[in-house]
């Protein structure tokens, strides 16, 4: 039975705040191909069956980038739809234990400043984390 909705697919995302020694939070830039193509984000990625937000955080950093970090604090939880898709942003403090970020499955990856982040173009969902994250910068407890 082939059933037509209009509803976009859902998809509930584990996404990670990355912080580094010095305060400065990893961001990457999405592949160039596809929906949101070239826009910058924080890394994260779908949940699986059976995992909770923390070990998908945790393995979607591992495998996107090849970093290790531990998953702290809750900072939001952000439902947004866009046309084609309704997401919903389970976002976390966390902190770069170790390795080298690389762009395994992104274009490119840069650690910056929470007031940096305005200088790039990120997906409208995402505004909601730069705007947690200014709230939080001015009493600076990361949480972790």
């Amino acid at each position: 039975m082939n059933k037509t909705s209009s509803h976009p697919p859902h998809k509930i995302i584990g996404v990670a705040v990355i912080w580094n020694e010095i305060g400065e939070i990893l961001i990457d830039r999405r592949l160039p191909q596809g929906v949101m193509g070239g826009l910058w984000e924080f890394p994260g990625g779908k949940i699986e069956d059976g995992e909770t937000i923390q070990e998908c955080i945790k393995r979607e950093i591992h495998e996107e980038l090849g970093i290790d970090i531990e998953v702290g604090n809750h900072l939001v939880t952000i439902d947004h739809t866009y046309t084609h898709l309704r997401v919903t942003l389970t976002v976390h403090h966390c902190r770069h234990l170790t390795g080298i970020p690389q762009p395994l499955e992104c274009a490119e990856v840069r650690w910056v400043s929470v007031n940096e982040l305005a200088k790039f173009t990120f997906p409208e969902a995402n505004i909601q984390i730069i705007e947690a994250l200014q709230k939080k910068i001015s009493n600076f407890s990361i949480g972790i």
